[in-house]
């Protein structure tokens, strides 16, 4: 009766059937265990797209920050070059030993060689010139180079300069 499928004994028949509960739970387990890992999954995969589309996000924002930086780069290089050939313009004419001492000073000075004065205050390290060097650059003739005793930059004499 072995060929039929029956079970003679009893108690091999009770460890059969104990076998077969703790391989019903075991499988109940994992199934459990299959549904966490699949939530765990789902979630995972929300957050994925969640950082997917803020990712795109950010990288379009990007590429327009760029594209506006790269505007206004060129704006900026066309206004430089226009005021390159504004300056290259103004020089004509200007005496070779006046300029060589403006280039001069605006290397040293951080790119500003000359300040106008303006309400008895020389524009370039704005400090207020007392009233004897006022005196004493109103009587030199407008053609004589005058330079600040603080900052040493050219003086630009205005019709605002208080003198």
């Amino acid at each position: 009766m072995v060929d039929s499928g029956s079970i003679s004994d009893p108690k091999a028949l009770q460890r059969m059937l104990g076998e077969l509960e703790s391989l019903q739970r075991r499988i109940s387990d994992l199934e459990d265990v299959e549904l966490e890992v699949m939530e765990k999954l789902e979630a995972a995969q929300a957050e994925l797209d969640d950082r997917t589309a803020a990712l795109a996000k950010i990288d379009s924002e990007a590429e327009a920050l760029e594209a506006t930086r790269a505007e206004k780069a060129a704006a900026l290089e066309q206004q430089l070059a226009g005021v390159a050939e504004d300056r290259a313009a103004a020089v004509v004419g200007l005496p070779e030993d006046l300029l060589g001492l403006y280039e001069k000073l605006r290397a040293s000075k951080g790119g500003v060689g000359a300040a106008a004065l303006r309400r008895k205050e020389c524009e370039g390290c704005r400090i207020t010139i007392n009233a004897a060097d006022l005196a004493v650059i109103a009587g030199k003739p407008a053609d004589e180079v005058v330079r600040c005793e603080e900052c040493d930059r050219i003086l630009v004499r205005t019709s605002e300069s208080g003198i």
